[in-house]
């Protein structure tokens, strides 16, 4: 499975990709761990290990769709995915988050733009939730950029190192998205 926008490419995670995924979390440590628990000074390669290991074996199960986002070069640009799947309520969640030395050149609109496309015509989701912490104006601005409509901040709505953040709810339907923007 491969999804494509021009020379970006969204792809499910291969074991090759652990250590290009170490250097660009690594290269972004300082940006990424503000808004992702998982990245902190603590992450080492073995953990891109790991999580390649669990993408592989969540698209097996069919329970996350996590896709790492790469140049036509084949140089790793950040990641996208769909998670948090409700098959009943046909819901899910969709996360992205670009390496910093890629950040502001569109790839994470583009990618969203991939997994939504993907979550909705694959998945036969009806509705996908993106949760941004109040100050990430970046991952606003993508959400925004999709169509998604901002249903509130929801308090204390999401466990980030030990604390209860609020979090705003963007809701997405089909009819919302929006043509992607050029770029």
């Amino acid at each position: 499975m491969q999804l494509r926008d021009g020379d970006l490419i969204a792809r499910p995670w291969q074991d090759g990709d652990a250590d290009a995924l170490y250097r660009a979390v690594d290269a972004s440590r300082a940006e990424l761990s503000h808004w992702l628990a998982w990245c902190s000074p603590a992450y080492v390669r073995d953990d891109a290990a790991a999580w390649i290991a669990y993408s592989q074996h969540a698209w097996q199960q069919r329970s996350a769709f996590p896709f790492g986002v790469f140049d036509a070069a084949g140089n790793l640009l950040g990641s996208v995915g769909i998670n948090s799947l409700d098959a009943e309520n046909r819901r899910g969640a969709l996360g992205y988050w670009m390496a910093t030395a890629q950040a502001g050149r569109g790839f994470a609109r583009r990618a969203a733009v991939l997994a939504v496309e993907f979550a909705f015509a694959e998945l036969g989701l009806q509705r996908i939730e993106i949760l941004v912490q109040p100050d990430n104006a970046a991952s606003h601005k993508v959400a925004q950029a999709l169509g998604a409509r901002c249903e509130g901040e929801a308090r204390a709505r999401l466990q980030f190192r030990g604390r209860a953040l609020n979090m705003v709810v963007y809701g997405l339907l089909p009819e919302d998205r929006t043509a992607p923007a050029a770029g």
